[in-house]
Formats: structure tokens, sequence, C-alpha cells
């Protein structure tokens, strides 16, 4: 083979590459992102995760998922979550649109003190920065995973100029480069091979896991969900469902 043979590793690699710089720069504000989190839980609010297109992935990867925190709710936005919509491109069109994410949170569940988790690689759409913007606006705290070199390399699609990174109380750096893709080969017109869904889960497990261990520190039991796969899984997650009802959203 003409070194085709390689790439697998090599996208380890990358990926491996980009994760350790995550853990080494941004510790700090994602043991900040957990803290507030797990004040939030302590304090009896609610948490909700954001993502628009294939930023949905690492939101949706926080919901109702074993070994997670049974608080944690998607913000769906039809058209949006995920590559849902057809045609595809105009999940792209509605992240354009002014004035959906003020829609959007005047008829969510989100209230004044809840925490609101944006992902967003680019962070340069008009609907992670108003939804950032009109977040905060209503007291709900907001923190931001994007790439920061996204904000220093390209212009804003809002009215305002801004990015997400501007509007929220912690920003969480996926240090992912633009275009998001960390592979060339010979032959390949252009770059490929994304890694912004690995690292950005990576983050959002990472603050997750944080926000439990600063609960269990505070002697608070975290409410974790458990595999439904293993003996009294579904009894365990009925109990902590039952306790947490009224800051579950996506059971009903």
């Amino acid at each position: 083979m003409g070194g085709s043979d390689r790439l697998a590793g090599q996208y380890f690699d990358a990926a491996i590459d980009l994760l350790r710089q995550v853990r080494d720069e941004e510790d700090e504000h994602i043991v900040a992102a957990g803290a507030l989190i797990a004040d939030t839980v302590a304090s009896g609010g609610r948490v909700f995760a954001f993502g628009a297109g294939h930023s949905s992935l690492p939101a949706q990867d926080t919901v109702y998922r074993a070994g997670g925190l049974a608080v944690l709710n998607l913000l769906s936005v039809p058209g949006v979550t995920g590559v849902d919509v057809r045609p595809a491109t105009l999940g792209s069109a509605l992240e354009r649109v002014d004035g959906l994410a003020g829609a959007v949170l005047d008829t969510s569940p989100l209230e004044r003190g809840d925490v609101l988790v944006i992902v967003s690689l680019s962070g340069r759409n008009s609907l992670p920065v108003e939804m950032a913007m009109n977040a905060r606006a209503l007291g709900i705290k907001v923190i931001g995973v994007t790439s920061v070199a996204y904000a220093e390399e390209t212009r804003s699609r809002h009215v305002s100029g801004t990015h997400l990174k501007d509007h929220c109380d912690i920003v969480l750096d996926s240090k992912v480069p633009v275009g998001d893709a960390e592979l060339t080969f010979p032959g390949v017109d252009g770059a490929f091979a994304p890694a912004s869904t690995v690292v950005t889960s990576a983050i959002m497990q990472a603050v997750v896991a944080t926000a439990a261990g600063a609960l269990a520190e505070r002697g608070i039991d975290p409410p974790l969900l458990r595999s439904g796969n293993v003996d009294g899984g579904h009894e365990w997650n009925g109990r902590v469902m039952s306790e947490y009802a009224d800051r579950i959203f996506y059971r009903r």
C-alpha cells in the first residue's frame, strides 16, 4: 500500500495530541465548569446542553447516558439537532437565522439560575451566539464549548460581530484547528478526517465527571444513571429518575 495503511494511526495520533492539549491547557476551566454544574444540581437547578448539526452529538452524548448525570437534558431545536432534516443543508441554514434562539428559549423549561452548555465548533453562527446572549440575559449561566481558533481566524455571522466565546460565563477551548480536518494525503485534494466530535465529547464527559466528583465531595450522592444492560440497572435508574423527576425533561 502507498501509505494509506498508516492513516488510521495518524488519525489516532492527531486526536490524542488534541486531547492532551485540552487536558493540559483547559483543566482549570473544566474544573470550573464541573463545579458550576455541581452548584446548580446542589441548589435544585436544572442543566441543559445544546448543539447544532454535528456539534449536537457531544451534547446528546451526555443525556440519558449510563454513567452520566440523570439531570442533564438536551435543549432540542427541530431541524438543527444532529443531521435529522432533509435536505441536511437546511440545518446549516437554520443556524444562521436571527431570532430563532430567542423563540427556543422562550418556550424552553430553562429558568434563571439554571445552566446551559452550548457546543459550537466555530461559534460564529447566529444561533449559538444568540442562544448564549439571550440565556445570560435571562439569568442562565452559560458554558461554551468551542474552538477559540475560529474566533481568531473567522468572521462572525452574527450582526454583533461576536462569537460564542464572547457571551459565556466559562469557555472550554477544544483546540480544534479551523477546518476541522487532521490529515492530508497525496492525491487527495484538501485535508480530511475531522476530530472535533472525539475531542468535544471527551470535554463534555470530563465536565460531567468533575461535577459528579464535586457533588460527592460535598456529601451529595450524584444522580448518576447506570447501564440498563447490567442487573439492577433499570431499578436503580427508576429510583434516580423518580427522585429528580422535576429536573428531568427527556421523559416528558
